[in-house]
């Protein structure tokens, strides 16, 4: 028995003798891939390489040794790793120990400024993985959080130097990290508010005593907690307008989804916009109340409550904070004022003043306006009766051509920019419906087009449309006449002056531009069976601002000549009678007048024609 003993004693003093002999230089000698100087420098310097590589431990060893456990040591971190995001997306790339800590060999601790776990540098870890849109993308999910938190208000601390604001781990946990759905996870909607709280405690306090933080607490998935509002990676500082009340608060507030089903009025953002407070905001104020000044940020408690800052009691310390001097007389009645609110005495009278000042708006206005068309028409016929000999500027047919441009214009005009800006005075004649805006938009272009085909066939198949096209040709006195007009010298221009020329050939490619892209857009869903799909985004960049570029050509130079110019105020009635004062004629297109009447000896009832 004693030899026994004696044998095995031998036996494990060998080992121990072997074990004691392998030395960090004997592994060295063979792997000299491993950095000794940085290695010696590491969280692990203390450690032998065989107290990571045990199976090692004696030389010669195997040909590949076993991977390394981080577990025999590690083993809370590799257990929280395992249950983990990461560990569950392994296959696809998901994060393992070196990914975050480093070279195996470099490790530096978490308190050193290089090493890549320090507090400073953890976003930019993380970023290398979550920051990279073909990593993401086979985990299914987006590589924008890693890039907004780097302008977030966290992110924007840390690259100051802050060590106290929140990194990656703060919320994800290091090792632990879970899954948004998941109950253990830190970013689990009923686990935020305690997360978030490990930095802002008595912020998480008001919440959790809000009318927001005990409905989270009954289980109540439509409450809002710190993300809803403040945005999850995207976080900004509370003064930036674009994070304010007006859009957070909204999302919520004003709608219907509350009112169906909690009984929440869901008109209280747009009655704050429609108020002075609003308006004010709107305009750019800093200072002018938000929901957050009377309803406070977090300790958002109902108007019962007597510690509520919206209590009856409470409204003029509220008030007080900015119209100082106010009493209880000032807080009564309704804040939020909606027109046509006929729920109570004061809101009844307000809705009853608004409606009876529509009437009176309605009539009064309608009044002057008929007066004033009245008059406008009197005396605009009385100029037209008094121009004594005219000149024929437009056949019937032109007329008839010029009425349906405009009609089909002016409805294009408001039916396309109704569906750019839905908001406006342009989309109230559609109503609601977008299929009775676009069946609108679309009939009139087609009027549109088959007016500019009967056109081109007008100018080139008939004489008289012949002799038109050659005179809006332009031509070398056009140049000379714009430099006449720019000198403030009266130009000698014939049929047709170089602004008439101009805005003809405008109107023409306008019309052809129109017509192309708007077909390219009606047909995408052909067009694009064929063509790029990008190319009907650039038709569609084009269509809309064609269609800018010629109303406000219609605006500007269109209604100048036609309206405002003083030579022809109020109107250039050739539009509607095809006929001009043969006095003006003369001296605006004298060398018409000149060759058409004299020279060439045009019969004159075809140029000139008394008007009765």
């Amino acid at each position: 028995m004693r030899k026994q003993i004696i044998i095995a004693v031998l036996f494990l003093f060998a080992a121990l003798t072997a074990h004691a002999q392998t030395t960090n230089d004997d592994c060295l000698a063979c792997h000299d891939t491993v950095d000794a100087k940085k290695f010696a420098g590491s969280v692990h310097s203390p450690l032998g390489c065989i107290d990571c590589h045990a199976d090692a431990a004696t030389i010669p060893h195997e040909a590949k040794p076993k991977a390394v456990d981080c577990a025999s040591c590690h083993s809370d971190a590799v257990a929280a790793w395992n249950n983990s995001l990461h560990a569950k997306g392994a296959s696809v790339g998901g994060a393992r120990c070196k990914d975050c800590h480093g070279a195996t060999h470099e490790i530096l601790p978490a308190a050193d400024p290089k090493s890549r776990t320090n507090h400073a540098n953890i976003a930019q870890t993380c970023s290398q993985c979550h920051a990279q849109k073909f990593v993401m993308e086979k985990a299914g999910l987006s590589a924008q959080s890693a890039i907004s938190y780097q302008q977030s208000v966290h992110g924007r601390a840390v690259a100051r130097g802050s060590v106290k604001a929140a990194v990656c781990t703060d919320c994800h946990d290091s090792h632990d990290v879970r899954g948004a759905n998941d109950p253990l996870s830190g970013i689990f909607k009923f686990n935020v508010g305690r997360t978030c709280g490990k930095c802002h405690a008595a912020i998480a306090g008001q919440y959790g005593e809000s009318v927001h933080g005990k409905a989270l607490a009954r289980g109540n998935w439509s409450a809002p907690v710190c993300t809803d509002c403040h945005g999850i990676h995207t976080i900004s500082k509370a003064g930036d307008q674009l994070a304010g009340p007006r859009s957070s608060c909204a999302r919520c507030h004003d709608g219907v989804r509350l009112t169906k089903e909690f009984g929440v009025p869901g008109t209280r953002v747009s009655s704050w916009q429609s108020s002075y407070h609003g308006l004010a905001r709107r305009m750019g104020s800093t200072v002018a109340a938000d929901c957050a000044s009377c309803h406070s940020a977090h300790n958002i408690l109902p108007s019962s409550n007597p510690r509520s800052a919206v209590n009856v009691a409470n409204l003029p310390k509220t008030c007080g904070t900015c119209h100082r001097g106010v009493n209880a007389n000032f807080a009564r009645g309704k804040i939020h004022v909606m027109q046509g609110d006929v729920s109570d005495t004061p809101s009844r009278i307000n809705t009853w003043i608004a409606r009876i000042y529509t009437v009176l708006i309605v009539a009064t206005i309608g009044f002057m306006l008929l007066h004033n068309l009245l008059l406008w028409f009197r005396k605009a016929r009385a100029a037209r009766l008094s121009r004594g000999p005219t000149v024929v500027r437009m056949t019937l047919n032109q007329r008839i051509q010029h009425a349906v441009l405009v009609v089909s214009f002016v409805v294009l005009v408001i039916s396309g920019f109704a569906l750019a800006w839905p908001e406006s005075w342009f989309a109230w004649p559609f109503g609601p419906n977008e299929a009775v805006r676009r069946i609108i938009h679309r009939i009139a272009a087609v009027v549109m087009i088959a007016i500019g085909l009967y056109h081109l066939g007008y100018m080139t198949l008939t004489r008289e449309g012949r002799q038109g096209l050659r005179d809006l040709w332009f031509r070398f006195s056009d140049a000379r006449d714009l430099k006449d007009v720019l000198r403030n010298r009266h130009p000698q221009t014939g049929r047709f002056g170089y602004a008439e020329k101009m805005e003809y050939w405008a109107g023409l490619w306008g019309t052809l531009v129109m017509a192309v892209t708007g077909l390219v857009i009606w047909y995408f869903t052909g067009v694009a069976t064929w063509i790029p799909r990008w190319w009907i985004d650039i038709a569609t960049t084009i269509h809309f601002y064609e269609a800018i570029l010629a109303t406000l050509a219609i605006l500007i130079w269109h209604l100048y000549h036609v309206i405002f110019d003083p030579d022809v105020y109020p109107m250039n009635w050739a539009w509607f009678d095809g006929k001009m004062s043969a006095h003006r004629f003369k001296e605006e297109h004298p060398r018409a007048y000149t060759s058409d009447t004299a020279d060439a000896g045009v019969d004159g009832e075809d140029l000139i024609e008394p008007i009765e």
